[in-house]
């Protein structure tokens, strides 16, 4: 199995992307999947590097990224050891950072040879916010074929009740607990206003209705992050929405950070066996 790890220049926001991906060696160009962590996450977090081996053995390239601003750093890769950028990250960014990868992966700027990868078979994945950032992504770049989202948030405007608001806007800032690293992180307020003057391009509502490509989408009962009716909502606004609803399951679909088995648990074994399928159809 090929493995590596590389650098991509963010063209408009001075900190770079890490990223790893995974394949193995053949003489049959490979679809790609690039997976998009969460909030509070990272790429290397819990089962995810098991998630790329897996994908790998289906015969995908499958890449994963640390968003730029995500708060960790080339010297820490497992931990939140910027949490200026942390604060000061938004979608605007995330999507600006997406799309650096593309622009990287399609130029044959990544280390891929040419008689490996399929240029015209680029898929999206992500998880929790990531899933809503694939959504944004999809809707406004064509050359993503077909989107996977794992318990995938589905609106950016609501989440915030007046009062948090209203102290939020006061204060410039609100602290957010990290309950596996005790630390408080910080919100500036710079990232609802992101959301607030780019409504139409960060409108996950609009962007569902409007994009082309064929989507799958797993949730759990149980999702004590992003109900499970976010997932019936998304199916509403795009009825040929291929929906998957694991019951019992959590956010993290009974994975954990860090993860020390040798396996994915099952419900991940499920979203490979289930997304490949999907992927190559």
């Amino acid at each position: 199995m090929i493995s590596k790890s590389i650098l991509i220049s963010s063209t408009l926001h001075q900190k770079p992307i890490s990223a790893d991906f995974k394949y193995i060696s053949s003489s049959i160009k490979k679809p790609l999947i690039l997976f998009v962590h969460g909030f509070k996450g990272f790429k290397d977090w819990g089962v995810f590097n098991l998630l790329s081996q897996n994908f790998a053995k289906q015969g995908f390239i499958f890449m994963k990224i640390n968003l730029s601003h995500n708060g960790t750093t080339l010297e820490n890769p497992l931990d939140f050891a910027d949490l200026e950028a942390f604060g000061n990250n938004n979608f605007t960014i995330e999507l600006n950072d997406l799309k650096d990868v593309i622009d990287s992966v399609v130029s044959g700027q990544v280390e891929i040879p040419e008689n490996e990868i399929d240029i015209d078979s680029l898929h999206l994945m992500g998880h929790s916010r990531g899933g809503g950032l694939v959504l944004l992504k999809a809707r406004e770049d064509e050359r993503i074929k077909k989107v996977v989202t794992l318990a995938a948030i589905n609106d950016l405007t609501t989440r915030y009740p007046d009062e948090v608001l209203s102290a939020w806007r006061k204060n410039g800032v609100q602290y957010i607990d990290n309950a596996r690293t005790g630390q408080k992180m910080p919100l500036y307020v710079q990232l609802y206003d992101d959301v607030i003057n780019n409504a139409e391009r960060l409108s996950i509502p609009d962007a569902v209705k409007e994009m082309k490509q064929p989507l799958l989408n797993f949730h759990g009962t149980a999702d004590e992050t992003l109900p499970v009716e976010m997932a019936h909502q998304i199916k509403q606004w795009k009825p040929d929405t291929e929906l998957v609803i694991f019951e019992g399951a959590n956010h993290v679909f009974e994975a954990a950070h860090p993860w020390k088995e040798d396996e994915l648990p099952k419900l991940f074994k499920q979203i490979v066996s289930k997304s490949s399928q999907f992927l190559k159809d």
